[in-house]
């Protein structure tokens, strides 16, 4: 009987060492990966960080081109901003600091404003026509339009049954009623989806240019500009073989080309050849890890940038 005893307590003790093996062996484990979790972590972290310096540095590199543009522009008599300038070369990947470093520039000046659509509270006919005309040229519904429209004319207080669409959206939220402040605002118009957005955002803008700039403008907005263009594509390759040859200086250098002498007069008061406006994408990337930092500035004549916008993805 007392032999038996021994021999129960002998296994109960077995069990219990090896029930305290086990457990330390999850303790072990768990231990070593959560420290293997927690340098992957801080790796990845650290990588996240070294990209969005070297994102940062493009864009100052981006801002160094459009300053010393600018200082290189006050020499002459009849500045211009055209594709041909430092700053619209494309620039290939630049290996930096063990990462790479990718920029572009895109004037402003090349697209057509929205916020033109409202002008002293009240819709501005010709430039929603504009809009319209592009969104045709875009594959895109021009009735789309109206809602840009109704989403920055300001409230007077009278009701809005347009306001009554959006608070009944999940989550609810209030239109603009004014000036959109950046292009990511067009998502959350109605009838926006990513699809449309992405069609029509690199060819539209917020910020507050005058004109379009005939030298950088794409086919699609010069055919926008007025009616005559966008029935004739041939007006359109004009103006672009006619800068190509010679960037323009001023407007009425538009009016002294040969095919366009029906609609030169009109089309001289839509465009300008200088932009205020210009959006740097500086990309980053380091051991997988990479930044995206999308700035809008305006430069001043003496090349100054001012913050106007700034996305980092």
């Amino acid at each position: 009987m007392v032999k038996r005893l021994q021999k129960s307590e002998r296994g109960v003790a077995l069990l219990a060492v090896l029930l305290g093996i086990a457990l330390m062996t999850l303790v072990v484990v768990d231990f070593a990966m959560s420290s293997g979790l927690g340098f992957v972590s801080a790796a990845n972290q650290a990588n996240e960080l070294r990209s969005s310096y070297l994102a940062r540095s493009g864009i100052n590199v981006g801002l160094g081109l459009l300053a010393a543009d600018a200082r290189a522009k006050q020499q002459e008599q009849t500045p211009a901003e055209t594709l041909n300038d430092p700053w619209a070369v494309p620039f290939p990947p630049m290996p930096l600091g063990g990462g790479t470093v990718t920029l572009s520039i895109v004037d402003e000046g090349r697209k057509i404003n929205l916020n033109s659509m409202i002008q002293n509270n009240a819709p501005n006919l010709a430039a929603i026509q504009k809009v319209q005309r592009l969104f045709t040229v875009l594959d895109v519904s021009p009735d789309l339009v109206q809602g840009i429209v109704d989403w920055i004319t300001p409230n007077n207080g009278s009701g809005n049954s347009i306001g009554d669409y959006y608070l009944g959206l999940k989550p609810p939220y209030q239109p603009r009623y004014g000036a959109m402040p950046t292009i990511g605002d067009l998502q959350m118009v109605q009838g926006f989806n990513e699809a449309i957005f992405n069609r029509v955002s690199p060819f539209l803008t917020v910020m507050a240019e005058t004109a379009v700039n005939a030298n950088t403008a794409p086919p699609q907005v010069l055919a926008a500009l007025e009616p005559q263009l966008t029935e004739d594509q041939k007006l359109v390759l004009a103006i672009l073989d006619a800068r190509a040859i010679r960037p323009f200086t001023q407007p009425t250098d538009i009016m002294n080309l040969p095919d366009l002498a029906d609609v030169a007069q009109l089309l001289s008061k839509d465009v300008d050849m200088r932009s205020q406006f210009f959006t740097l994408t500086g990309t980053g990337t380091y051991a997988g890890a990479r930044k995206i930092i999308t700035a809008t500035f305006h430069r001043e004549t003496t090349g100054i940038g001012t913050l106007a916008a700034w996305h980092e993805d």
